[in-house]
């Protein structure tokens, strides 16, 4: 069996996979990820999406990559990477050289959000959290743009930089997409 050749979709997830596999998607490659917060042990939640997506993978000929959420240093220890990879070896799985740390990414991450902001495709929102609920909308109703929607691209970059040294409380200021509001 090659990459390209897929088994008997018998599922939805699988029936996705066939397609994408079929229009030749991700260069007929099947790559999923298991994304654990390295907060706490395992539980059987977790059991059923690591099976699944190795499962997925090893089915496909593909890999899984194995990403830990570490974007919350309060919360994480080693002693839960160590856990997570020696659960995810218990039920018969490898990530093999795919392991990787969301944390490892924050600069490249930052520096994407800036040349959003730089495009006018995103901005520094100061709504409070009622606001922001009031402004949502609804599956019924639109919602509505933010008043800070229309800064401009200069004082969104001095706010996000000032965001990033933590000089404001949490939630004080989010960076958004420019998203259509009435859809």
């Amino acid at each position: 069996m090659t990459t390209t050749e897929a088994p008997p979709a018998s599922d939805f997830i699988r029936e996705i996979v066939a397609a994408d596999l079929q229009a030749g998607k991700n260069g007929g490659r099947v790559v999923t990820r298991f994304p654990p917060e390295p907060n706490g042990h395992l539980h059987i939640g977790h059991a059923k999406s690591i099976c699944l997506n190795f499962g997925i993978a090893a089915e496909y000929h593909g890999v899984c990559h194995l990403r830990f959420d570490d974007t919350n240093p309060t919360k994480e220890e080693v002693e839960y990477v160590e856990s997570i990879q020696e659960d995810v070896r218990w039920l018969g799985f490898d990530w093999g050289d795919k392991l990787f740390y969301a944390s490892d990414y924050f600069e490249r991450l930052y520096q994407y959000a800036v040349q959003l902001i730089k495009e006018g495709k995103a901005y520094v929102d100061s709504l409070s959290a009622d606001e922001v609920r009031e402004y949502r909308g609804t599956l019924t109703e639109p919602g509505k743009d933010s008043p800070y929607r229309t800064r401009a691209v200069e004082e969104n970059l001095d706010l996000f930089a000032h965001m990033r040294a933590g000089e404001f409380a949490d939630g004080a200021h989010v960076l958004r997409a420019k998203i259509d509001m009435a859809s």
